[in-house]
């Protein structure tokens, strides 16, 4: 008895073009970090590590309100790209300090800026290119001109010494920088806790 399976017609078989894939979303991992400062040291550290990974061009924008950390980030970025961190203070005044080290530094305060009309007048946008490294202290007050692809950084009180701070990618350099900065850090907790734990032991030899 024959299979009723020979008389059914077959389906045609679609050409092989290859896997249709849609692009992987970056998971936020990726594109955000939160974590604890728990002394002005760390956030020091944390400016540090920043500054060694950077390559040139990157953007990076401070939030937070006064004495969350802001001018001591930055000063740890200078540090951390060779440039004197003795000589960083906040620019107040002067809008913009340059600062050289292994990468040009433009240290940016736009807290006086109340319009416009007087971020224009800064010349802020003229940073955004080349191997310069912009570091903007009230980045909130200069939104509408800063480069879509940058690093936010946001600082806020926790206690008299903690910070929290949330580190957010806004596109590929950043992300890029990032994940840099993550790696490095983590590094510098690592070894910290080998350091306690070595101490630990030789006291309870």
């Amino acid at each position: 008895m024959r299979s009723n399976r020979s008389n059914r017609p077959k389906k045609p078989r679609r050409a092989k073009t290859g896997p249709q894939r849609s692009p992987r979303p970056v998971p936020a991992s990726a594109t955000t970090w939160d974590l604890l400062s728990s002394s002005h040291r760390h956030t020091d550290q944390l400016g540090q590590v920043i500054g060694r990974t950077l390559e040139g061009g990157e953007t990076i924008a401070l939030y937070g309100p006064l004495g969350a950390g802001k001018t001591a980030l930055v000063r740890g970025i200078a540090q951390g790209l060779g440039a004197p961190p003795s000589a960083v203070s906040s620019p107040t005044f002067v809008l913009i300090h340059e600062y050289r080290g292994r990468l040009p530094l433009a240290h940016v305060d736009l807290f006086r800026i109340d319009s416009k009309r007087a971020l224009d007048s800064t010349g802020l946008v003229e940073y955004f290119s080349g191997r310069t490294v912009a570091a903007i202290e009230w980045a909130d007050k200069g939104l509408s001109v800063l480069p879509q692809d940058r690093l936010d950084i946001a600082l806020s009180h926790v206690t008299a010494r903690r910070r929290s701070i949330r580190l957010q990618a806004t596109g590929p350099q950043s992300t890029a920088l990032l994940a840099r900065t993550r790696s490095g850090y983590g590094g510098i907790l690592r070894t910290a806790a080998t350091r306690r734990s070595r101490m630990k032991g030789t006291t309870g030899s």
